[in-house]
């Protein structure tokens, strides 16, 4: 197995405080960065081929190269550590267990951006987490490696930590921003874009955790070891999380030539109970859902689109025979309705509308009609919404229907689940 380069001190007791961090070389390579020049920095991020860890896998280098230089308004690094889509529980393990990995990519981002300042926005649920990063964050402040004039350098990188209120939306930069700013967290019109225009109208650049804690790593070891690692334009280490009907959930690092059934059988022990594998959600809740078939698919950004997915934030989540997909798209579109901001017209009625009619076939009273009712609610939906809030929750729905549109038709003819369901009944296992 990989070798883990991001959690390889996850599990050490003491593995987030700062003597811990700086025994094991921790900040060495942000005083490598203190010496080279911005444009050092990004161009060695492009050349290393990271991509964005928060879902969308844009070019990290790319997008910081967008800020204007010739701005002369303060430049912002915000961190999206808000972490809210279902299945995904990776950045809270470097949250929790690596905090001052982020602090240094932060501190590294920041010089390559031209930035004085970087946001952590954290998830409101967090609150835990909170309390133990600005405990370690003073401790990095104490000791010069955060702060104005880092390590005698003449660098300044002040880093504060923000939390949000909660809100599944918050994840997309705009409204990250707009949180930031004291209002509610609904998603800004594009363009101009936040490299532009961003917090406080200033040009800013939004990053997930863990493509941030990726930064030291490629200056420590360089983009040529960086960019050997996994498939091409796929490169570096990777954090999955599994979840569902395995016997060993939690997170694992591996590169992105990993497959699917790699992670589930090998790093994830197999099914739970061995039974048959139905299904899998391959990216968290807004990506289609994959069929065994695609077991040997690599978990990469252009390995999931072939395979008509996306690796989104690569939080696999597992089924077994026992699951019913009607109730796997209510579940998902329960959420949404829930977390839905409201600012758009087709997203804050459109999924009302489909969690009724999901409701409806579940309770036995569905319609003929209502599988196709379903797939018209979807299509006023998908790409008529500002962020793509709108196309993820429609996304288990159309995928559940498109591989098991029998299993609704049946539940529909006879008002009760084809499947003999336990998925409700089992206990949560928690991730480690």
């Amino acid at each position: 197995m990989f070798e883990p380069v991001l959690t390889k001190y996850v599990n050490e007791p003491n593995g987030y405080t700062l003597d811990f961090y700086v025994q094991h070389g921790g900040y060495q390579a942000m005083k490598t960065a203190l010496g080279m020049t911005p444009d050092a920095i990004v161009d060695s991020v492009k050349k290393s081929g990271l991509r964005g860890r928060g879902g969308a896998g844009f070019p990290t280098g790319l997008k910081w190269s967008f800020v204007p230089k010739d701005n002369p308004k303060p430049k912002y690094l915000c961190i999206n550590a808000d972490e809210s889509e279902p299945g995904t529980f990776k950045d809270h393990v470097l949250l929790e267990r690596n905090p001052h990995l982020l602090f240094e990519g932060c501190v590294i981002a920041c010089r390559a951006i031209g930035a004085k300042t970087c946001y952590i926005y954290i998830r409101g649920e967090f609150y835990h987490l909170q309390q133990q990063m600005e405990a370690e964050l003073q401790k990095a402040r104490a000791a010069g490696y955060v702060g104005r004039n880092i390590l005698g350098s003449g660098e300044d990188c002040d880093i504060w930590i923000h939390r949000g209120a909660g809100a599944y939306e918050a994840g997309e930069e705009t409204a990250l921003i707009e949180s930031l700013e004291g209002k509610r967290a609904q998603p800004r019109l594009k363009p101009p874009f936040p490299a532009v225009v961003g917090l406080y109208g200033c040009p800013t650049v939004v990053n997930n955790v863990e493509t941030i804690c990726n930064v030291p790593v490629i200056i420590e070891k360089g983009h040529e070891w960086f960019a050997a690692i996994g498939p091409e334009k796929n490169t570096g280490p990777k954090l999955f999380c599994i979840s569902g009907h395995v016997k060993k959930p939690g997170v694992y690092e591996a590169p992105m030539d990993t497959t699917l059934r790699q992670l589930i059988y090998d790093y994830a022990g197999g099914m739970r109970g061995d039974r048959k594998l139905k299904a899998i959600i391959p990216g968290g809740s807004s990506t289609p859902v994959l069929l065994p078939d695609k077991l040997d698919t690599h978990l990469s950004f252009d390995g999931m689109v072939a395979a008509g997915s996306m690796l989104g934030s690569a939080a696999v989540i597992v089924m077994d025979e026992t699951t019913s997909m009607v109730w796997v798209a209510k579940n998902l579109i329960h959420f949404y309705k829930h977390e839905s901001c409201g600012k758009c017209t087709p997203c804050r009625e459109g999924v009302d509308w489909l969690y009724k009619i999901l409701d409806k076939i579940e309770r036995g009273d569905g319609e003929p009609r209502d599988v196709e009712l379903l797939l018209s609610v979807c299509d006023n939906i998908g790409g008529k919404t500002l962020c793509p809030f709108g196309d993820a929750e429609i996304a288990p729905v159309l995928s559940t229907i498109q591989h098991f549109r029998d299993e609704y038709e049946t539940y529909i003819r006879t008002g009760e689940s084809p499947v003999q369901s336990d998925f409700r009944a089992t206990e949560p296992v928690a991730a480690h």
